[in-house]
């Protein structure tokens, strides 16, 4: 005990000289800043926004080099209270802070949302305001800048209960109603034009005997769980015209989420869904569908001799589940192009009747989730109740490519009480079969010419940039000069526009030379 008593006795005096130490440090009597902050920005751009949608948070880090605790007398908005932006600085809502302190050599974030909502009559404003921190005779600024976009919003109506509109969509096992937020859009909302875009929230339901009409250059852009639905005997008209400049798309349609920041630009799954319901018909050109749950979802044949839905110039992309879903309908589709699906990239599903010229599935999801191939043909669907049987009528395949970055991008599942009739033509296919698991299966008999005529099996379609979604394919692709003149005639050009020769490439574009 007398060893650590005097042990304690001895640290006495260095206690003692810490506090009085501490005591006296400059860092605890802040002193007034002088308008020597630095800033990690002189101007915070927060993108394009929609008018009345809430942006998402962007940062600004305020730095204090000196040696002292400084204290800022006002951190604000140059318009106070009624500016349309909103700050949270050191964990704290509001507007405009007083006294806001940094210590010697640290720093500070600053965080910075809007919500514009713009006159009726302006098409775009770039909204600006400042960030100011004020000191003793001097006041430094921060630019804050958006671009808001005016709109056409259409949403679900509440009645005098508060309660959402809603659409039914079927029934349960039970016979109870299945309904999913929506509108009927109203016969002067059925023709979509160019000059402003369009924000949709719920399902923008097309009644039975309507058709709702897209205008060449039309945006359309679809809130979290949102999408179109078409009824029974609805259509849906989107026909777009193709665009000189690739980059700008300026006369395609095009089907994406409402959050307009770049870092939302490759998002999937912001949105749901395209549905034709049973008896719905639908013609789709050049037209880009992208980042959504399902891009299209077509459900039973429309009774009709035409085919029910016509694809021809579509991009689908980023789709978070499927591309293209089809479940017993009838389809064609010419120059589509599908890539990058959560699960696959085309799904066709209990029979139906199809048929794919010129077209391009190429699937490179990150094979750590995925374990799907990119094409998946069915004439059955079972559900946890029944098992759904129709007959596959024709799925053909002209001048296609089928590729992703799995060993085998193709499966074709049939069961023998309904016909299963597939057929690919000139059409570069991935499957590697290196095990022999597949060896001796009829569907997979790539021998065999009444099934598969002329196809190429596992070669490199040298896609350009996959990571861009960019699959036009380069001059040494193992798809130039694959496909046969029954695909070229029926499509002459491809997705660009180009001339297709008698012996044409298969897939959606004619070979190019990459620049390096």
């Amino acid at each position: 005990m007398k060893n650590t008593f005097l042990l304690s006795l001895r640290l006495i005096p260095a206690l003692l000289s810490i506090v009085l130490l501490s005591s006296c440090r400059e860092d605890f009597e802040p002193r007034l800043s002088s308008g020597n902050l630095e800033f990690s920005r002189d101007t915070v751009y927060l993108d394009t926004v929609f008018s009345t949608i809430g942006s998402s948070t962007y940062s600004l880090k305020v730095f204090n080099r000196s040696n002292d605790l400084i204290s800022i007398p006002r951190v604000g908005l140059a318009q106070g209270e009624n500016s349309k932006y909103r700050l949270n600085v050191d964990g704290l809502a509001g507007k405009t802070f007083e006294n806001v302190e940094i210590r010697a050599k640290d720093s500070i974030f600053i965080f910075i949302e809007a919500t514009i909502d713009l006159d009726q009559d302006k098409n775009a404003l770039l909204y600006t305001d400042q960030l100011q921190f004020e000191s003793s005779g001097n006041t430094q600024e921060v630019a804050l800048v958006t671009l808001v976009q005016d709109a056409i919003f259409l949403f679900p109506s509440r009645n005098a209960s508060g309660i959402k509109e809603t659409l039914e969509i079927g029934t349960d096992a039970s016979g109870n109603p299945i309904s999913v937020e929506g509108f009927l859009l109203e016969e002067e909302q059925l023709r979509f034009t160019n000059e402003k875009p369009y924000v949709i929230y719920g399902y923008a339901g097309v009644p039975s005997g309507k058709t709702m009409q897209i205008e060449a250059g039309a945006r359309l852009h679809f809130h979290e769980n949102s999408g179109i639905i078409v009824a029974n005997e609805g259509r849906l008209l989107a026909h777009g015209l193709l665009s000189e400049d690739q980059q700008v798309l300026e006369r395609e349609i095009i089907f994406e989420g409402d959050r307009l920041e770049p870092k939302y630009g490759n998002v999937p799954g912001q949105w749901n869904t395209i549905w034709f319901t049973p008896g719905s018909t639908g013609s789709l050109q050049h037209t880009t569908i992208k980042n959504s749950q399902i891009g299209i979802l077509t459900d039973g044949h429309s009774g009709n001799t035409d085919r029910n839905l016509e694809l021809k110039n579509v991009q689908i992309y980023n789709s978070s589940a499927v591309g293209l879903y089809a479940v017993n309908a009838a389809v064609a589709g010419e120059n589509l192009l599908v890539g990058n699906s959560g699960i696959s990239n085309l799904w066709l599903r209990q029979g139906g009747n199809y048929s794919f010229t010129h077209s391009t599935f190429a699937n490179y999801w990150d094979q750590s989730f995925r374990n799907t191939p990119a094409v998946q043909i069915d004439n059955f669907l079972e559900t946890e109740d029944e098992l759904f049987v129709a007959d596959l009528e024709a799925a053909t395949f002209i001048n296609c490519i089928i590729y992703g970055s799995a060993s085998r991008e193709l499966a074709l599942t049939s069961v023998a009480s309904a016909t299963f009739n597939f057929q690919f033509q000139n059409t570069l296919i991935r499957f590697e079969d290196t095990f022999g698991d597949f060896e001796g299966r009829p569907n997979y008999a790539f021998e065999n010419e009444s099934l598969y005529q002329d196809v190429l099996l596992n070669s490199i379609p040298d896609f350009r940039n996959i990571a861009r979604n960019d699959y036009r394919i380069g001059e040494g692709s193992a798809a130039q000069t694959l496909g046969n003149t029954t695909g070229s005639t029926q499509v002459p050009v491809d997705l660009l526009g180009v001339a297709r020769p008698e012996r044409s490439d298969a897939g959606s574009y004619q070979a190019i030379q990459f620049e390096n």
